[in-house]
């Protein structure tokens, strides 16, 4: 049992309690010192006790890391999201994949943005400090794990609890206190993708990055610098819009890959739960930018930076109190911290409620109204209307919590969560995108000054006329009849010309400017892509044989999706289709192997080749072992279309714990949309084949025969001393035929065994699961030379998969990119405005 590890581990976390609130003490007294002398001992403790904190943050990331990687599964984190098979990279996904290792990693994030606001920030270090180093000592006590006695108040969840422990009635641990389990349970076949790796660290430096606005917020109200906290925290804003976004992006990108669903967005919980904090954000970050450049909207920004951050605070309420139960399919399991998460989020709440309070008469207004001419007012609009976007997201999405609340009152709700989220959310979302989209474009034209109504309409001429033209071109050619998509696909191309005017324009002049430009443009490309590859999808693998899958399946699954039998070719999409058999992934490199090619063992992630293949670069001979990801099933399907052809490999795990078949769909895609299909139904194979009567034939070495209408010939037959493993001894007799079979893709190879072990006959039969044979050695008769084969034959391998196309979904793809570019753009102006500034000793 390694016990020093989790102790030190244990250790680090309580430093980084204790110095984290010792740091918030000590720059609270620097904020509110006003002995220069006493201020800067103050200040000297704060950051000696928060750099001591960081340092503790990082003990405790490199001791749950040591304890994953090296596989100490007496510990309960590593047990349960871990084993010895995972490669590195996704060994470093584990840390972060259950609530502990999330939470940590927030923190560690803010361990760096704190050190960087020390560093770069010397006025507003002590108040922001202040209430940045309270954010993470509510995040330090998320890991601490202790229970208060007397109140069974449970604090935190230690990463390092033992797992004799976490399972104190498990039978094992009461005969066995120091017992080891010799291999975890390993990670989520969903999680085992490369998007994992980086997604969520993507995702919470965006968590993180929203601290830091919300700091500066409330250190301005505190100090009663009503307005001068936007300079600095304008810049943090933007890059937490660009971090955030990136991180919403990639969970939509792995969803499309890895999950089922048919799309890149489900408005599942945990989606909304991200989505929504991301549009206020982005509706603070353009009211900061009006303040900046024109002194209006102050308390609107206020407000929605107030806002961006609680709303991060709940909605890791939502997803890790448990309070969301089956309505999201990926959210945390409650490890009993529901209320603890709910004091988190009700003490800055309630604290920043109660200064913006005391503070609201003080804070500078303009009493002039904005003209309908003017870029404030038409932010104000844009502003508003995303507000409006996540309220109406989350007002669905928190129907669990009115539930709960209401419960806790007496009243039972029982309020029902959409049963079409789909539908619910989408059909009020489009006209909300559509608002966004023509704001986008009409926007941008103002430049921060009130425009002549002429002048405007002039300016907009060209960019409406070519959208209305390529829209109606567009909706002619590819039948876009629905009204409210085509008025989505109209405001996505006004915002495409109209921000492509400007873009010509600022290069040409001031290319540093055009970060906007190239973002909104990437905005208007994203609502074209979604319109196409959303609202036209389709499913092409339809049913047409006239004849039911299974009697089992409701008739939309019998529609909708395709049996195929192993080298059976059928027509769909264009392209003649063929399932051409069942494939293992090698766990080392690249390829895939075919599950006739080898022989499975008692070990699931170790097969040995039947014979010598080639997979991907490498080479293997006969009774080669292979390491695979054995806990998975790839199904290949070739796509033809005159000379040219494609592979599929979509993936397919029977996973009792997860609700029987968990699948992950593969993707041909092409420039003008994607063929995104997965597996609907496999064969299971724990179910015994319904095989045919042995039929008994007499053949000799080289000779031909028939199996199932194949021809096959006897190769060879050799004796043998091992079998599956078990050595055998001098008084034993093992024989085995090699038998190739040839089908119509290729030859298969045969390896039944006759044996004579303690004078009794036993026969090891071999099947070919792709020809649907089963080949028995049944003896040998060596005055003729000639051996008795049986055969049995059953039906094909099969597999049922759901294809859909998604028209035009690069157009998607390309927008998020250059929407990140814009973002990009943006960043690195005010990066560099923000150091001229210092500079000048403006910011410090």
């Amino acid at each position: 049992m390694h016990y020093l590890v989790g102790d030190l581990g244990h250790l680090f976390v309580i430093t980084a309690l204790i110095t984290a609130l010792l740091s918030a003490f000590a720059y609270l007294k620097a904020s509110v010192i006003t002995d220069l002398g006493k201020r800067e001992g103050w200040l000297w403790n704060g950051k000696v006790s928060f750099f001591i904190h960081a340092a503790s943050v990082l003990g405790i990331c490199i001791v749950l890391f040591v304890i994953i990687s090296n596989h100490y599964f007496e510990y309960h984190y590593a047990y349960n999201y871990s084993d010895r098979k995972l490669p590195t990279y996704y060994l470093i996904s584990t840390f972060w994949n259950g609530q502990e290792g999330s939470f940590l990693l927030w923190m560690f994030w803010h361990a760096i943005l704190g050190i960087i606001l020390i560093v770069t920030n010397k006025f507003w270090e002590a108040p922001v400090m202040t209430v940045f180093c309270l954010v993470q000592a509510f995040l330090a006590s998320m890991i601490l794990g202790v229970v208060i006695p007397g109140l069974e108040f449970k604090i935190g969840s230690s990463p390092f609890i033992l797992l004799r422990d976490a399972m104190p009635e498990a039978p094992i641990f009461k005969a066995q206190p120091e017992f080891i389990p010799t291999d975890g349970q390993g990670l989520n076949p969903l999680l085992q993708n490369y998007w994992m790796v980086i997604h969520p660290p993507t995702l919470f430096l965006g968590f993180a990055l929203t601290v830091i606005p919300f700091s500066y917020c409330i250190a301005g109200l505190w100090l009663k610098k009503f307005s001068d906290w936007i300079r600095p925290a304008l810049p943090w804003t933007l890059v937490g819009c660009g971090v955030l976004g990136l991180g919403i992006l990639m969970g939509g990108y792995w969803a499309y890959e890895t999950l089922n669903f048919g799309g890149y967005w489900n408005w599942d919980p945990v989606e909304n739960a991200v989505y929504v904090p991301w549009l206020i954000m982005v509706a603070s970050l353009h009211t900061m930018i009006t303040y900046k450049n024109s002194e209006t909207a102050l308390k609107a920004s206020i407000i929605l930076v107030i806002s961006v951050f609680i709303a991060i605070l709940y909605s890791t309420f939502l997803t890790r109190s448990g309070i969301l139960g089956e309505s999201s399919v990926h959210s945390f399991t409650d490890l009993g911290l529901s209320g603890q998460l709910l004091l988190y989020l009700m003490f800055f709440l309630a604290g920043a409620v109660i200064i913006s309070i005391i503070r609201w008469k003080n804070i500078p207004s303009t009493e002039k109204e904005a003209s309908v001419y003017s870029r404030e007012f038409w932010i104000f609009i844009g502003a508003t209307t995303l507000c409006l976007m996540g309220f109406q997201v989350l007002s669905g999405t928190s129907i669990p919590v009115v539930n709960a609340v209401t419960g806790w009152f007496g009243i039972d709700k029982k309020l029902a969560p959409p049963t079409d989220a789909v539908a619910f959310y989408s059909k009020f979302q489009i006209w909300f995108a559509i608002a966004v989209g023509i704001l986008s474009a009409v926007g941008q034209f103002f430049w921060w000054k009130k425009v002549d109504r002429k002048v405007l309409m002039n300016q907009l001429f060209v960019p409406a006329i070519a959208a209305l033209l390529v829209s109606l071109l567009v909706v002619n050619l590819l039948r876009v009849f629905n009204l409210s998509y085509a008025l989505l696909m109209l405001a996505g191309f006004f915002t495409v010309f109209a921000n492509g005017k400007i873009l010509y324009g600022l290069l040409k002049a001031s290319p540093s400017l055009s970060g906007g430009a190239i973002a909104h443009m990437g905005v208007g490309l994203m609502l074209i892509g979604i319109m196409f590859s959303a609202g036209y999808s389709k499913v092409v693998s339809l049913n047409n044989t006239g004849l039911q899958i299974s009697k089992e399946f409701s008739d939309e699954f019998n529609r909708d999706n395709l049996m195929l039998f192993v080298h059976e070719p059928r027509t769909m999409w264009g392209f003649e289709i063929e399932y051409l058999g069942e494939r293992f992934e090698p766990r080392h490199h690249t390829g895939f192997i075919s599950k006739s090619d080898v022989i499975q063992t008692e070990d699931k992630n170790i097969v040995v080749a039947k014979r010598p293949m080639k997979v991907g670069s490498k080479n293997y001979d006969s009774n080669d072992t292979i390491d695979v990801h054995g806990e998975n099933t790839y199904y290949e399907i070739e796509l033809r279309k005159g000379n040219r052809k494609y592979r599929l490999f979509p993936r397919a795990q029977i996973n009792p714990e997860m609700g029987g078949l968990v699948v992950s769909p593969d993707i041909y895609r092409s420039v003008s949309a994607d063929l995104y299909t997965h597996v609907s139904s496999v064969m299971d194979p724990s179910e015994e084949h319904d095989w045919s009567e042995l039929e008994e034939i007499k053949v000799k070495q080289e000779q031909d025969f028939f199996a199932n209408d194949y021809v096959g010939v006897l190769e060879s037959i050799e004796r043998i001393h091992n079998i599956l493993g078990v050595e055998l001894t001098d008084q034993d007799v093992a024989v085995k035929a090699t038998i190739r079979l040839r089908g119509e893709k290729g030859d298969y190879i045969a390896e039944p065994v006759f044996l004579i072990r303690d004078k009794m006959v036993g026969r090891i039969p071999d099947e070919v699961s792709d020809l649907g044979i089963r080949v028995t050695l049944m003896n040998i008769h060596p005055e003729t030379n000639e051996f008795s084969l049986g055969i049995s034959t059953r039906q094909k391998d099969w597999v049922v998969i759901k294809a859909m196309e998604k028209p035009y979904i690069n157009v998607l793809w390309i927008g998020t990119l250059i929407l990140m570019v814009g973002f990009g753009v943006a960043m690195s102006r005010r990066i560099r405005e923000f150091k001229k500034m210092k500079a000048k000793g403006l910011e410090v």
